[in-house]
């Protein structure tokens, strides 16, 4: 459960949410995207409570990376094309380019066409994350919420992602649910949860500067061995 949580978001800005497991940042996600809604207070979206809106319509206004990626038993064309079935081969090519993903496509047996496996067994995880990157550059929807990469990527598609995804958050209002916190310090704004109440708030220097959690955390991270 979440309390007290008072945040104003502005067009453009990205959003960091961090904190330990457990500490509220999927129900968060989940109350951004009305998997279920607030008990209390409301979520304002351009001036609309999202209560008000339907869920296919205010789903439609975020793109989603998860590290649950979900793809369909079809070609890496039509993956990427989901949002965008009518989207012309050049503009596919363009958004798998800006993802850091056109390399390793072009690198399958059939390229474009390659059809993935039920469940996406023929791909890494990392890879998969890419294609998901690559359908949303296709589709450029105005809000993005981010799950970061996990541990068992590789440090070279890790950068591609991370690459990746400064491409995508050009302009856009974006939620990042952080693990590496080296990921988050252009942030414009760092949530720190835990137990489900934002315990800290500010940029990453600020929070430095405070000597807290998240300074803390910070430095369990970046501890020399």
């Amino acid at each position: 459960m979440i309390q007290d949580l008072n945040l104003h978001v502005t067009p453009g800005q990205r959003i960091a949410i961090v904190g330990p497991t457990g500490c509220g940042k999927t129900t968060l996600i989940n109350l951004l995207m009305r998997f279920y809604d607030v008990r209390s207070g409301s979520i304002i979206v351009d001036g609309c409570d999202i209560r008000n809106l339907t869920r296919q319509s205010l789903r439609s206004s975020y793109g989603m990376v998860l590290q649950e990626t979900w793809l369909r038993s079809t070609s890496i064309r039509d993956n990427i094309a989901y949002g965008r079935p009518d989207a012309p081969e050049e503009e596919i090519i363009e958004a798998a380019k800006k993802a850091y993903a056109h390399n390793f496509i072009m690198r399958l047996p059939n390229g474009y066409d390659t059809i993935i496996t039920e469940g996406g067994e023929n791909l890494s995880q990392g890879q998969k994350q890419l294609l998901c990157i690559a359908r949303i550059m296709l589709c450029l929807p105005p809000m993005l919420i981010l799950d970061e990469a996990t541990s068992s990527i590789d440090t070279m598609t890790e950068l591609r992602i991370q690459r990746a995804f400064e491409n995508l958050m050009k302009g856009r209002t974006s939620f990042i649910v952080a693990h590496r916190l080296s990921t988050i310090q252009n942030a414009d704004v760092i949530l720190v949860m835990d137990q489900g109440h934002i315990i800290e708030k500010g940029t990453h220097e600020e929070l430095l500067a405070k000597g807290g959690f998240y300074a803390n955390l910070y430095n369990s991270q970046f501890a020399p061995t």
